[in-house]
């Protein structure tokens, strides 16, 4: 845990305190590096005792540089200027001279990381190591303006000039989490200063990659509540926090929660473990800080920003440094057009004052003009989603298959499937190599249901296989159907329908190619299936073996694209997605088609789910194209669509009106509907008419008031005093001490 008070002047000297370190480090570890150091006499002893006192005393020469001076001393080493030989440029040499077991892994790991980073200008550049000198070093690029801490000292900055800092340090930020290093330390001595007072971070001592377990902790103050605990886990949101601490401090001239009081009663306590609890505690129990909420100049947006970061729960935290500098760009964004903002919200109202003459003829005929704009605007997104739709589920099946494929065509499989099938083997062979392709396929169909997973998108109902003759010997989940004959399915023969179970034809015979079969209804929920099976052949590959399928249910293909397609509306039930088969015009699948709704439904009620009239004549369009071979979708958007499932199960039948757009899903037979109520899409419509008819009787009022606040914005804009140039101020002043100097 650093001390928050250390700071450097130009290279970033204050390390990670021991305790920090100690914190890391197993008990039996240290006390074993107790006990290997050698004893001193007592001469020796106060020898050493000088030179750690003397923070003038060069650790090292440095062939090629001569070293200038001392910049600052952290716990584990110093920070010398020195100035090339030959090129007279100057460098900061970090020493770790304070012997200590983690030496190493620390220079090791600053080193790594600046080297990792060394392509961003916003960080410090590493110019060499000397991994064999004594003591080991590392040299960094001089930055003479130092520290943002030792500006701070003089108070805090402008808020332009905080903002402008925030955002350089965070672009940094995403730099290194997009190599997947968390810096861990922010805070204001670890914020250098260029020429140009650009702001570069350093010291990564405390650095930890993103995939790393083990803690690190910051600096008191700036570092997250979670992060203050020798459990916690690396999280890129320890950076947000500690970037709206020192954004915080930038504005107000103080870290939150620092308080002379807050800071004795943490100092009094013995232990590290100690210090972090009550650390803890008191960011949990203390009033929120306040301070930036007083800063003359700030706006809404960045006080919602600060205060996001500060958040002491990280789930209601940014998530990373991308998502504030986005914040802040936005922000930027939307104070730059508000003068534009403005003027378009004036702009429209003098257009209608200066149209009276004219408006009440014009308003029939501009409504109109509007409804049919909107109307093909709105159909035009519908259409958009639903090729997208109607993609993503082609996709989604072709993946599917394009697993069994692979797998139906493995060598091992096939074996065994030959080896279970052949007439020589007796029937114990056969049932023990039943139950190896069982095992086998159950250890395949877990690998890809957690990959599945992993991209959060939905499992399939079952995976099944039947042999030659459709007998199945395999399902998962397992039911009582093993034994069973399926060779009425049309996943089994390919025929596109559906037999009489029992009654298959005598010389029906297994698929020859990958085929994805006609829908059929699920016997436990009524709602509408899918398989995708595929052939297993011998190893001569003239003999079918087995049917290798896996099921599905409808509505499982829609999940993950029904909230996305939906997108801001104001309800749930304003924006649909459904299929519906080419064939006959039956939905196949709707948000109101659940279990739930169809179990009480006879099989004849789910079948009367179907499309009627001139929507149906549209779908019929789609299956001739597919026949004549054409190649491409054949979209289609109607603007009164009545939707057949809403017919149903709505409470209010009147609203079941629509904008749909259809898209055919590959050549499955299927069509992607995507739908929105017209009512709703239309509301703007009556929305401006009724806008006309109220403003169109006091446009003569309100014309004064706005030239009135036309004039009042122009004069704010020409009149608004250029803000302070914080920066340039520096510059400024650094130039006038140099030329006393000189004088």
């Amino acid at each position: 845990m650093n001390d928050s008070g250390s700071k450097d002047q130009a290279g970033c000297p204050g390390d990670s305190s021991l305790e920090s370190q100690n914190a890391q480090a197993p008990a039996g570890d240290l006390e074993d590096s107790l006990e290997k150091t050698l004893r001193q006499s007592p001469a020796e002893r106060e020898q050493a005792a000088h030179l750690s006192k003397d923070r003038l005393s060069l650790p090292a020469k440095v062939p090629g540089y001569l070293m200038v001076r001392s910049l600052g001393e952290g716990s584990y080493g110093s920070v010398w200027l020195a100035q090339e030989e030959n090129t007279g440029k100057y460098v900061a040499i970090k020493f770790y001279t304070y012997r200590r077991g983690l030496d190493w892994s620390l220079l090791n790991r600053e080193v790594e990381k600046l080297a990792e980073l060394y392509t961003s200008r916003n960080i410090i550049s590493l110019q060499g190591v000397g991994w064999n000198s004594d003591p080991p070093y590392y040299m960094m690029e001089y930055l003479e303006n130092g520290s943002l801490a030792s500006f701070l000292d003089a108070g805090p900055l402008p808020v332009p000039e905080a903002v402008r800092i925030a955002k350089t340090v965070l672009q940094a930020l995403v730099h290194a989490h997009g190599r997947g290093i968390l810096h861990c330390d922010l805070k204001p001595a670890n914020v250098l200063l260029d020429d140009n007072y650009e702001p570069r971070i350093c010291d990564f001592g405390q650095s930890r990659l993103s995939d790393e377990q083990s803690p690190s902790l910051g600096t008191l103050y700036y570092m997250a509540p979670e992060q203050a605990d020798l459990q916690a886990v690396p999280d890129a949101r320890w950076d947000v926090y500690a970037l709206g601490a020192l954004l915080y401090h930038m504005l107000s001239g103080k870290a939150p929660y620092r308080t002379p009081e807050n800071e004795q009663a943490i100092r009094q306590l013995e232990t590290l473990e100690e210090k972090l609890e009550a650390y803890r505690e008191l960011i949990r129990k203390a009033p929120r800080p306040a301070e930036h909420r007083k800063v003359k100049g700030i706006d809404r947006r960045l006080i919602d920003i600060i205060d996001r970061c500060l958040e002491t729960d990280p789930r209601k935290r940014f998530p990373n440094a991308q998502a504030v500098l986005s914040s802040l760009v936005q922000r930027e964004q939307y104070r730059a057009r508000r003068p534009l903002i403005a003027l378009g919200i004036i702009g429209p109202l003098l257009l209608v004052l200066g149209v009276i003459p004219v408006a009440g003829a014009a308003v029939n005929q501009m409504v109109s003009q509007f409804r049919e704009n909107l109307t093909a605007r709105a159909l035009k997104g519908d259409l958009i989603s639903a090729n997208l739709l109607s993609q993503n589920v082609e996709h989604d099946l072709q993946d599917r298959q394009v697993q069994l494929v692979e797998l139906s065509e493995r060598t091992l499989l096939r074996d065994m499937m030959e080896r279970v099938q052949d007439p020589q083997d007796d029937e114990s062979e056969s049932l023990e190599s039943y139950g190896e392709i069982a095992e086998y396929l159950q250890h395949e169909k877990d690998l890809v249901d957690e990959k599945r997973e992993s991209l959060q998108r939905e499992k399939d109902a079952s995976w099944f296989l039947t042999d030659a003759k459709g007998i199945q010997v395999w399902r998962d989940p397992p039911r009582p159907t093993i034994g069973q004959d399926f060779s009425h399915r049309d996943y089994f023969h390919g025929h596109g329908t559906e037999y009489e179970k029992g009654h298959a034809p005598a010389s029906v015979q297994p698929i020859q190619r990958p085929y994805i079969c006609q829908v059929f209804k699920s016997d436990a929920s009524n709602q509408w299936m899918v398989a995708v099976a595929v052939p297993i052949w011998n190893l001569q590959h003239d003999r079918v073996l087995g049917i290798l399928g896996r099921t599905t249910h409808l509505d499982q293909l829609l999940t993950g694209y029904d909230e996305s397609i939906r997108g801001d509306s104001e309800k749930i039930g304003d924006r649909k997605i459904a299929l519906i088969d080419n064939r006959d015009g039956k939905v196949l699948a709707h948000p109101r088609m659940t279990a739930e709704n169809l179990r009480p439904l006879s099989r004849e009620e789910v079948d009367q789910l179907v499309l009627k009239g001139e929507h149906f004549d549209q779908l019929k369009l789609f299956k001739l194209t597919e026949k004549k071979g054409n190649r491409g979708p054949l979209p289609a958007v109607i603007s009164d669509y009545h939707d057949p499932v809403e017919a149903v199960f709505s409470d209010d039948p009147q609203e079941n009106l629509w904008l749909a757009a259809f898209a055919p899903v590959g050549n499955t037979g299927w069509t992607a509907v995507v739908q929105e109520r017209r009512g709703l899409a239309l509301r703007p419509v009556v929305e401006m008419k009724r806008w006309l008819i109220e403003y169109g009787l006091i446009v003569l009022v309100t014309s004064c008031l706005l030239i009135f606040t036309v004039w009042y914005f122009v004069m704010r804009v020409l009149t608004e005093r250029r803000g302070w140039d914080w920066s340039r101020h520096q510059s400024e002043k650094k130039s006038d001490t140099e030329t006393t100097v000189s004088n």
